[in-house]
């Protein structure tokens, strides 16, 4: 048997990936006649690939990587775990050492009276948790008609049958049977693709109150809860306008519907704060967190509760969980990144030093022809490509042709920059440096540079009627 290496020649290790690895969302015919890319090394903010190209990772993985790549310290502490307590369930009044302290860290710096945590394995299982721990508590209140859980179009909530129900992707729910009964989608708060001749103030305000229209449609009575993330993230880095939040909020309160703000991506520094919630001014009875929490070196996820809710739940036997709740390896590596992001003041530093440098340069790139929009908060923001920024037109080509062409220039110039649609979006490790936000900002303008004389070389340089 040959040994699968780093060490075999590139096109052996992607004919072998191809034989047997099934992507997600991928077309897995295409992608094998491509050849996938094989990442073998990862430091700081810096990926290495099979050929030795050194990329400059604006995702931090898959929004992940807080703390960046090669934390030695979260090998040890791993390690040290596997050889003590490797594996033990949580199920059957028994606990261990990793997940009590881990509970309690999350309890000390979640706000408010978010002390409770259950635990799953990414955060599309926990909002898996979330439908179901929203429908006991109302049922567990008396008042079990409450069931729909409100989300918005163009949401990302994960994977899964119920997560990518609770998302509002059209792609998602056109295969598989979704949604699930028992959700209902309002509109995104994306005024450059959607505000018309609203002004972001205006369109802020309309579509919140269309949770409240929803509310009155469904029947107050009906309605369990509302998800959202602070800031869109796998929609595209969609911020709202600043009448939008405080609109959910009054909304939520005045109805009893509870508000879970899924985390996943907000949370562990990335806005600036401990939790994206936090830094956009609401707050939430149950929080999903997942990613930063171990900063991917681990997978983890779960929902942070309230009290009023915890107790509700706690009073029954709430007959859900999962094999690997609380598990105490992901549970010590999860208690070391937390140890991390606060020792070296990582998210004080992003709040107060980074993300202001970042935000001037994103939105500088305002200037290139191609840019209508540079939205960003703390380390995620977006650009909106545009053929006509007076008119902020789409491009008549199919939704996310030039994001393509653009995502791919940036692969080849040594920059991991995502598309969705024709937003081009970013979301670095947190521990990126002034210089290397330098080098970002130029590899992303050179990239858009491309991308645009790509769709004119194509005849896509067309504005939509």
């Amino acid at each position: 048997m040959v040994t699968i290496s780093s060490q075999l020649p590139t096109a052996e290790l992607q004919a072998l990936d191809a034989a047997h690895h099934m992507h997600p969302f991928s077309n897995q015919l295409k992608l094998a006649e491509r050849g996938a890319r094989v990442i073998t090394r990862g430091e700081g903010v810096w990926l290495t690939d099979s050929e030795g190209n050194r990329i400059l990772d604006g995702m931090a993985g898959l929004w992940c990587v807080n703390v960046g790549y090669g934390r030695d310290s979260m090998a040890e502490v791993a390690a040290k775990q596997m050889r003590e307590l490797p594996y033990y369930n949580t199920f059957f009044m028994t606990t261990h050492v990793p997940v009590i302290a881990l509970s309690a860290k999350l309890a000390e710096v979640a706000p408010g009276d978010l002390n409770h945590v259950f635990y799953a394995g990414s955060g599309s299982e926990a909002n898996d948790t979330n439908i179901r721990m929203a429908r006991v508590y109302w049922a567990q209140k008396g008042k079990p008609s409450k069931q729909v859980i409100i989300s918005r179009k163009n949401a990302y909530h994960g994977s899964t049958m119920a997560g990518a129900s609770l998302g509002g992707m059209t792609p998602m729910h056109e295969q598989g049977g979704m949604p699930i009964p028992g959700i209902h989608h309002i509109d995104q708060p994306n005024w450059w693709a959607e505000g018309g001749a609203l002004s972001p103030e205006e369109f802020g305000l309309e579509r919140a109150r269309q949770l409240e229209q929803a509310i009155h449609d469904l029947g107050e009575d009906n309605v369990a809860a509302f998800i959202a993330e602070p800031v869109q993230g796998a929609g595209g880095v969609i911020v709202p306008p600043e009448s939008y939040w405080p609109e959910i909020q009054r909304i939520c309160d005045k109805y009893e519907i509870l508000l879970i703000a899924d985390e996943v991506i907000c949370g562990f520094g990335r806005t600036g704060n401990w939790f994206g919630s936090q830094t956009v001014g609401w707050k939430p009875h149950i929080m999903t967190i997942a990613k930063g929490l171990t900063s991917g070196y681990q997978p983890m996820g779960g929902s942070i509760v309230c009290d009023e809710v915890a107790a509700v739940i706690g009073a029954c036997e709430f007959n859900h969980g999962y094999t690997y709740h609380g598990h105490p390896v992901a549970a010590a590596v999860a208690l070391e990144n937390l140890r991390i992001l606060e020792e070296e003041k990582i998210i004080d530093r992003v709040r107060e030093d980074i993300a202001p440098y970042v935000k001037e340069k994103w939105e500088a790139l305002t200037a290139h022809p191609m840019v209508g929009e540079a939205k960003i908060v703390g380390l995620m923001g977006s650009l909106a490509l545009t053929p006509h920024k007076e008119s902020r037109a789409k491009f008549a080509a199919e939704a996310g042709t030039v994001g393509y062409l653009c995502r791919e220039r940036c692969f080849a110039n040594g920059l991991v920059m995502r598309h969705v649609g024709d937003r081009m979006i970013i979301s670095p490790p947190l521990v990126i440096t002034k210089s290397e936000v330098d080098l970002l900002i130029e590899r992303a303008w050179k990239s858009l540079d491309e991308g645009m004389a790509a769709a004119k070389a194509e005849g896509l340089w067309h504005a939509a009627t």
